[in-house]
């Protein structure tokens, strides 16, 4: 089991099933010094972690990756409970958390080892090699709408690196996040290399504040602000997944079944609670009509709920309802039209499907992160303006654009000013462990996943090394001779000087 942390025992929360209230478990709200007392034995738990081979750190994350996939189902049940979620939708996010731990840890070693680079004309007597290192411990700081797969693609890459982590996950959650390290501890042994921490605020700021080499955190760019703020004192460095206001764009020669597919499920799937979801559509005017109508024929049968036959479960957080009733009255009142649902689709726990049309680009619910199951649609000219309207926002996490020509639809995707942009499909980047993922502007900064992700939990040193000596060419020494500075610069000017 995971290594107990021992806060304060009068001092603890309790985790609740959004859908109907029942009570989850309770769990210790640690302090400041239980955060940095879990710190302290994750360093020297580093050590040992760092100290391993590849090939041993490689063969305990694979046991913890069987450990699991045998564990799926309890593990789903789990975040069904803590998050509402449809227990399908639960497994999902596990197999794709499964995915990235298994690239992980099968290519740390080809992508962290070390290398030769060229040494350049006035060093070529030297061996110059890049290095990278873990940076000891990471702290992650997860969320609730993804409690599985979003904190792994931080820690299942800290640990691939070499480091320790120290896992705080969201107040949502907490169960999850012990069934995850405790895991952890079963499939690997003793060492306290994975540690849970379990509280809110307060807990998550000790953490940020505590002597960690770097900062894993996903959430909203708001507490993240105050989470760099925390970091500064310190000068720790994070990577900050934030939230999105994606954009979904439908060129004039879409397959528009599949757009409107592709599009009700990126919008509405875990009740719109997904950073990387659709939450805007532009679609080119000669197809407006017809894929609005596929839309909305979409979008009508989807329902709410907490048993099997369900769409998609509740609303995790009850402080979102506010914000999403906001955005819909707001948008109604601006002179939008509800082509599915309205006024009367917010009904705690649950928000029934909700699409809307002729909504001012400058209202809430095209400007602002919404995170439920609602969707602007809007006509435009041509892709161009859908790229303009698509970019115009502060987010830029991720993007989809549906088109039939492949190289109309690149060069759409590579235009829209995000992280990650999928074409004929919706949130596929996410499915591919060797894909950086990450946003831009509001949408955060650093990547997770892939080879990016795991230099990111590392700091890369460089090393050079004299190989042999050249004769008149010891330029870092007050014994060098009167023409070797000269030598040095006839070379440049006759290499650098044209320009080419």
């Amino acid at each position: 089991m995971a290594t107990a942390v021992q806060p304060d025992e009068t001092s603890t929360f309790t985790s609740l099933n959004p859908a109907n209230g029942e009570v989850v478990g309770e769990f210790p709200a640690m302090d400041a010094s239980a955060v940095h007392a879990a710190v302290d034995r994750a360093h020297e738990a580093a050590t040992w972690w760092s100290g391993l081979t590849p090939k041993q750190r490689r063969s305990r994350l694979m046991a913890w990756k069987a450990r699991l996939v045998q564990g799926m189902e309890e593990l789903a049940g789990l975040v069904h409970r803590e998050t509402g979620k449809p227990a399908e939708d639960a497994l999902l996010e596990i197999i794709l958390a499964v995915v990235h731990l298994d690239w992980a840890a099968k290519n740390a070693h080809r992508v962290l080892r070390s290398r030769r680079v060229p040494g350049g004309i006035i060093a070529m007597n030297m061996k110059a090699t890049v290095e990278y290192q873990p940076l000891g411990v990471v702290g992650v700081i997860g969320p609730w709408n993804y409690p599985v797969f979003t904190p792994m693609g931080s820690i299942a890459y800290a640990l691939a690196a070499g480091n320790a982590v120290v896992f705080k996950p969201s107040e949502y959650t907490p169960a999850v996040g012990k069934w995850i390290v405790d895991s952890f501890a079963d499939a690997t042994g003793g060492h306290p290399v994975l540690q849970l921490v379990t509280g809110k605020g307060a807990t998550g700021a000790a953490l940020a504040g505590a002597d960690v080499g770097k900062i894993a955190f996903t959430g909203s760019a708001a507490t993240a602000k105050k989470v760099m703020a925390a970091c500064a004192e310190r000068l720790t460095p994070i990577v900050a997944e934030c939230g999105g206001k994606d954009a979904f764009i439908v060129d004039a020669d879409a397959d528009l079944d599949a757009a409107a597919d592709a599009a009700v499920w990126g919008a509405m799937s875990n009740a719109g609670q997904t950073c990387v979801g659709v939450e805007r559509i532009y679609v080119v005017e000669g197809v407006y009509d017809a894929f609005v109508a596929k839309l909305t024929a979409q979008a009508e049968h989807l329902s709410p709920g907490d048993g099997e036959r369900a769409s998609y479960g509740p609303i995790t957080m009850p402080s979102q309802l506010t914000i999403i009733e906001r955005h819909i009255d707001d948008a109604l009142a601006r002179g939008a039209t509800a082509l599915v649902g309205g006024k009367g689709s917010v009904r705690a726990p649950y928000v029934d499907p909700v699409v809307l049309a002729d909504v001012p680009e400058d209202s809430a619910a095209v400007t602002e992160e919404t995170f439920g199951p609602t969707i602007t649609v809007a006509k435009v000219r041509d892709a161009d303006e859908a790229v303009r309207r698509a970019n115009a926002g502060s987010y830029g996490l991720a993007g989809t654009v549906f088109a039939g020509q492949a190289r109309r639809a690149r060069e759409i995707a590579r235009r829209m000013r995000s992280g990650m942009t999928a074409i004929n499909s919706v949130i596929s980047f996410a499915s591919i462990p060797a894909l950086p993922f990450g946003g831009v502007g509001e949408s955060g900064f650093g990547r997770i996943h892939g080879a990016d992700g795991l230099r990111e939990f590392t700091r890369p040193k460089a090393i050079s090394a004299l190989r042999f000596t050249l004769p008149g060419t010891n330029l870092t020494s007050f014994n060098r001779g009167a023409g070797d500075v000269k030598r040095v610069v006839g070379m440049v000017r006759l290499l650098h000087g044209r320009g080419r």
